[in-house]
């Protein structure tokens, strides 16, 4: 079967794999039609390198059952599913608290196991979710990316009324934002340093975008906002974001980091005050799961993709055989084009 296997940074190889077998009676092995390029794909093909050398990359994904261990019984072959790709310990404190978003050995699928930029890939049944027929696979191969922002704001305060800025227009943003609507905002301003990434924003809902190119975000939302937002999402990952989103809450205000970004943060005096001055409530989100496993992020994100309250067909601008996947990562690294969300398509 086609497989992309990562030795290095910047080295992905399209090769041949070993066919799946069921060695559990909890597998379900699945033929993949749809697997999506994530911003932390980019990260360690760029930046990190593989956790081990050769594995078969990719965690985002959809696809057709094809076999299944003797113990499963929520799915059969052929049932169209989408995987969640983490891999929580169960037994670590935090786990046995309920909470495996927290597990202290928590891996990802494309990380110490195969993943799914492949004609097949194997789970566990506990992350096998079936999805409803009239959920297209490249629909359901964002699944996953959707339950990680249900995860955040789950964590968050935000409430019908509230006015939310989404700083950084990534894939992660661009679901922030019909997510934010979702939860209830009245408005929900887009920041980002790219018109092409503000255009899709609007697309996907924005009410108003920012280009602080040419003055700085909190100023732009004082203008439109008065005093600031209820809720700033910083899902850039970008070190200037990550300081910069601190301006942009109202005095009692809240931040939610979804962003990971891979060099140190340096805060400005400026920007620091404003956590203390205007006390204000700091979040992390971090994966897609909570309890009961793989949890709500994901029915809901199951249930709102049904129901047409978060689309993603504006999000998707790539759309290719598994076999350009070494070529597409150097592309969108050069930035001589545009990129949002990539879906690569394995040969069965």
């Amino acid at each position: 079967m086609q497989s992309l296997k990562l030795y290095a940074k910047q080295d992905l190889r399209l090769e041949k794999a070993e066919e799946f077998a069921l060695t559990s009676s909890d597998d379900v092995i699945i033929e993949v039609k749809a697997a999506g390029i994530c911003g932390s794909d980019l990260s360690r093909y760029a930046k990190l390198g593989p956790y081990v050398k050769g594995t078969t990359f990719g965690h985002e994904f959809s696809g057709v059952v094809v076999n299944v261990g003797q113990a499963v019984t929520h799915v059969r072959p052929g049932d169209r599913v989408a995987g969640c790709p983490a891999f929580p310990c169960g037994s670590c404190q935090e786990c046995k608290k309920g909470n495996p978003a927290r597990c202290e050995k928590l891996t990802v699928l494309g990380a110490f196991r195969s993943g799914a930029f492949a004609s097949r890939t194997k789970l566990p049944a506990a992350n096998v979710i079936p999805i409803p027929d009239e959920v297209d696979f490249d629909t359901a191969s964002l699944i996953e990316p959707s339950a990680v922002v249900a995860h955040a704001y789950y964590r968050s305060s935000i409430r019908p009324g509230d006015t939310v800025a989404v700083m950084g227009c990534g894939n992660i943003g661009l679901l922030a934002i019909q997510w934010a609507k979702l939860f209830g905002a009245s408005t929900v301003y887009a920041i980002d340093i790219d018109s092409d990434k503000l255009t899709i924003a609007e697309k996907m809902g924005a009410d108003a975008t920012i280009l602080p190119n040419t003055k700085p975000a909190h100023e732009a939302i004082q203008e439109l906002e008065g005093e600031g937002v209820d809720v700033a999402v910083e899902s850039a990952g970008s070190v200037t974001a990550s300081a910069q989103v601190l301006a942009l809450p109202k005095k009692g205000g809240e931040v939610v980091f979804m962003g990971i970004p891979y060099s140190d943060i340096s805060i400005e005096r400026f920007y620091y005050e404003k956590i203390v001055r205007n006390e204000l409530r700091i979040l992390g989100g971090w994966n897609a799961v909570s309890s009961p496993f793989p949890g709500k992020e994901w029915s809901t994100s199951i249930e709102a993709v049904r129901s047409g309250h978060i689309k993603v067909d504006s999000m998707i601008t790539h759309r290719l055989p598994l076999e350009k996947g070494p070529e597409v990562f150097d592309r969108i690294l050069l930035r001589d084009e545009f990129f949002s969300k990539v879906l690569l398509y394995p040969s069965p």
